[in-house]
């Protein structure tokens, strides 16, 4: 027997309080899970989407996303708000270039707030007051250049920028934590004031606690810097317990 029951309960605005968006590319495996880890909570949800993406990591390939960021966003809650939606690629945000990559994910959310890495990065090492930094990438050298430019064009001194030369974002997952905290300590160069670790595929957020103890500097890493611009958004205030000193920044 099939019994239709009627509620008189009012239904709540929201699921929960606050909403990130997260566009993942279509080959990641860390981002989202850092965000799950950072961001996600009772208060906040975390809603993916992807979109696609091909290997080998070259500026072309990167501005290839361009013209799917728009159907990406349309797929994150159709036709309800986001407290903001964060693009995750740091890469492609440089090459792209943030205002592009706002107004292609705007074009499918409306009035959205969009947070890329890079911008987050910035944001993130001038709250630090970092004035000159070292930056580890996982990438070929065409795709670090334009990061050095970036940071650069800023107002940022780049005292060191270091890639990996890896083509592969799956292989840049894979890169084991010991060594990008051996890497990330080898390229703090003398009078450097942070650390910037850029690329949402590397699992660099978990390795910040140990780079900054070795160092004795502060760490931004992609994911860490989006999350954290995440949360601010959100209205989360700053966590003075918290494990990197990004966190514990307003």
């Amino acid at each position: 027997m099939i019994e239709e029951i009627q509620h008189q309960s009012t239904l709540e605005a929201r699921a929960t309080a606050r909403r990130i968006g997260l566009i993942a590319l279509a080959t990641d495996h860390t981002v989202e899970a850092d965000f799950r880890r950072l961001v996600a909570s009772d208060g906040i949800a975390v809603h993916v989407t992807r979109v696609g993406y091909a290997n080998p990591t070259t500026p072309e390939n990167l501005r290839a996303m361009h013209p799917h960021l728009s159907a990406a966003a349309t797929l994150l809650l159709p036709d309800e708000e986001l407290d903001a939606i964060v693009y995750g690629c740091t890469s492609a945000s440089v090459i792209i270039g943030e205002e592009a990559v706002t107004a292609a994910i705007r074009e499918g959310k409306p009035g959205a707030t969009v947070i890329t890495p890079a911008g987050a990065a910035v944001l993130a090492l001038r709250a630090l007051k970092a004035r000159r930094i070292s930056i580890l990438t996982p990438y070929i050298r065409q795709t670090a250049e334009p990061m050095q430019a970036y940071f650069e064009a800023n107002g940022f001194g780049v005292d060191r920028l270091a890639c990996l030369g890896m083509e592969d974002d799956r292989d840049m997952a894979r890169l084991p934590q010991a060594e990008i905290i051996r890497l990330a300590a080898h390229i703090a160069a003398a009078g450097t004031e942070a650390l910037f670790i850029a690329c949402t595929a590397l699992r660099a957020a978990q390795s910040t606690p140990e780079i900054e103890r070795q160092t004795g500097l502060p760490v931004v890493t992609s994911n860490l810097a989006a999350a954290w611009a995440s949360l601010r958004q959100c209205g989360v205030a700053p966590d003075p317990r918290a494990a990197s000193r990004l966190l514990a920044t307003a």
